[in-house]
């Protein structure tokens, strides 16, 4: 055996089906498209969704809710994040800089800072908004809240 008279095993290859190549083929005429209708023409292509001229389940199904354009989007960094965030570094200060350089925000990115967790350090934490609770818990510890 050797390259040139390689071949595939028996039975394991067919040839293809030649479609609209004439009546004596079997497969002329209609060219398995059957009679009529926007399948059997050339150029036709289903659109997405299309139903055969029902009415589609997007159009009937009715339209809800609305998209706020004057929606603010906060990231969310909690008590105990900054907690961390101050201890491995060993900050007085956390501002939106060290959240970033930390990983846990983009430069285009508001934070707000929620209160989940304790704060044990004194720290002056500077974010675009506070929770009530993140407020409290930060002064509680002898920290200062800015807002940007």
């Amino acid at each position: 055996m050797n390259l040139s008279n390689l071949k595939p095993a028996e039975g394991s290859t067919k040839t293809r089906k030649r479609i609209g190549r004439g009546a004596g083929s079997g497969l002329g005429g209609t060219s398995t498209r059957g009679h009529k209708g926007a399948k059997s023409r050339s150029g036709y292509s289903k659109k997405i969704g299309f139903e055969g001229g029902q009415m589609p389940l997007q159009r009937r199904v009715p339209k809800f809710g609305f998209k706020n354009i004057n929606r603010v989007e906060y990231k969310a960094i909690n008590l105990d994040t900054i907690q961390k965030l101050a201890e491995a570094k060993s900050l007085a200060k956390v501002g939106v800089n060290d959240f970033i350089e930390a990983g846990f925000i983009s430069s285009n990115q508001l934070v707000k800072v929620l209160g989940n967790g304790t704060l044990t350090n004194k720290l002056e934490v500077e974010a675009h908004a506070f929770s009530k609770t993140a407020a409290t818990a930060i002064e509680a510890a002898g920290g200062t809240v800015v807002k940007l």
